[in-house]
């Protein structure tokens, strides 16, 4: 039976424990109990759903009805205790729904959804619209989200931890004011948090203002955050780290990237262990994308490298690939990448830190520290590349450290006007670019030999105040650090 609560915002309590779905709700004397009971109900805008904490729920959260501006529904936890938790054991694809609705916010959940096999699409919460129109103001916050066994392969649908999705063929739809944040995402398979958008030009209506941020996310095999159809979005503040080595040799993944979204800023961000068996970066630049900016971010440890910047030569210039344009990648420090241990079925030992293929226009790489270890297959700082056969174009690096521990190199093709200027080499370095304003000596470094994960690392990679490095303005700013 399907209640619609009256216009005045209220307060609805469940307790799986000592709750009645009988009861009215309104206390938590008066609880109710289950998941269909919540389910039952159109909410209005202002009321509130809190479920008991320590408690424990077993089946699908699918709420109805939408909050306003200034009102939005929230779902939080009330009492001392655990957060509740509701787990989805694989009935559906889904553990929470948000479906055709606005004006939600859901706080302080646990969630997971383990079905007996991996399945393609399983999620742990799935935020979905369709033909609705602008869609406003949706917000997870301090949720932790695991065991979600999704499939693995990318091209039967994965799974993730998180996705949101939108289309409409008979309404334009998008998300305006999407924010996830302060959430704890971990053994989830193929990803993290991932989106499915408006990523056709000639219908081109992006999400806007989708913020996620705070996050921390590990044991995580596949892509990490992945932003789609979004323009403007923010990735920041987030840490993802320990990606297990289970994906398959065709499986392509990577840390943080936008694919379809324009002026994406990423930013004081760490990616560290992914172990991707291709590409396998901390950070990339995808295609169908214009103005992606990604700085003040720390990437270690990543068997793929640092950075990708890509374009698909194949679809380049058709309705859904306008290509990978004015891309800023500034003031990072990538500290041991491109540690992949054994060869690829694709590619043998390819792991470059910087991997710049296919016709990517108008990339601009600068003040960034490079710290790279010494590797025993792949010794490539920068490899230009193509795919379907086109290079990259117009692309430039200046103000960079290369700090190499061992013997590296750099890899040249047929790319157009790359330009090398006022770049910092040191050490045992290979087919070195034309650069007219190189230094090729050794950085004021803090402490170039300290290792490890967190920001407060970061402070070691400064360069000294009396350093003539500073002086040329080479090396990464300080803002990193705040």
């Amino acid at each position: 039976m399907l209640i619609i609560t009256t216009s005045c915002s209220s307060t609805y309590y469940v307790d799986a424990t000592n709750g009645n779905d009988s009861n009215s709700g309104n206390s938590p004397e008066k609880a109710w109990a289950s998941l269909s009971k919540v389910n039952s109900v159109v909410f209005q805008p202002g009321d509130k759903i809190l479920f008991k904490s320590g408690t424990s729920y077993v089946g699908q959260l699918e709420p109805q009805g939408s909050g306003a501006e200034g009102k939005p529904i929230i779902i939080n936890r009330y009492g001392k205790g655990e957060k509740p938790a509701i787990h989805g054991e694989g009935q559906k694809l889904h553990t929470l729904l948000l479906y055709n609705v606005e004006y939600w916010e859901v706080n302080n959940l646990e969630i997971t959804n383990t079905g007996k096999e991996r399945v393609a699409n399983r999620r742990g919460v799935t935020i979905k619209a369709e033909d609705f129109g602008d869609v406003h103001h949706i917000v997870l916050d301090s949720l932790e989200i695991h065991h979600v066994n999704g499939s693995l392969v990318k091209s039967d649908g994965g799974g993730s931890a998180i996705v949101w999705r939108n289309s409409g063929e008979k309404v334009k739809t998008r998300f305006v004011n999407l924010i996830i944040q302060n959430c704890y995402l971990h053994h989830c398979g193929r990803n993290g948090i991932n989106s499915w958008g408006n990523i056709n030009r000639e219908k081109w209506y992006p999400s806007i203002g989708v913020i996620v941020r705070n996050n921390l996310l590990e044991q995580i095999p596949g892509d990490g955050i992945v932003p789609i159809g979004c323009d403007g979005a923010i990735v920041e503040h987030n840490v993802l780290r320990d990606f297990p080595d289970m994906l398959s040799h065709e499986e392509a993944a990577a840390g943080i990237w936008p694919w379809s979204s324009d002026n994406t800023v990423i930013q004081y961000n760490e990616v560290s262990g992914h172990r991707a068996k291709w590409d396998g970066q901390g950070y990339d630049s995808d295609y169908n994308c214009e103005g992606t900016i990604i700085q003040y971010n720390y990437s270690h440890d990543n068997y793929g490298g640092f950075l990708l910047v890509c374009n698909n030569g194949f679809t380049y210039k058709t309705s859904g690939n306008m290509g990978t344009k004015n891309t800023i990648i500034r003031h990072n420090i990538s500290v041991n990448d491109g540690i992949r241990p054994y060869p690829t079925e694709r590619e043998g030992d390819f792991s470059p830190v910087f991997h710049i293929t296919g016709p990517v226009e108008n990339t601009d790489i600068y003040n960034n520290v490079i710290i790279l270890p010494k590797k025993s297959l792949d010794n490539t700082i920068v490899k230009m590349d193509n795919w379907g056969e086109a290079w990259p174009v117009n692309t430039t690096f200046k103000n960079n450290i290369f700090y190499s521990e061992g013997n590296s190199t750099f890899s040249f093709g047929e790319d157009q006007n790359t330009i090398f200027s006022n770049n910092v080499y040191y050490n045992n370095i290979g087919n070195l670019p034309k650069d007219v304003n190189a230094v090729f000596t050794k950085p004021d470094f803090i402490n170039p030999n300290v290792r490890g994960s967190g920001f407060e690392v970061l402070e070691n990679f400064m360069i000294k105040g009396n350093s003539e490095l500073n002086k040329k303005s080479i090396g990464v700013s300080k803002l990193i650090l705040e």
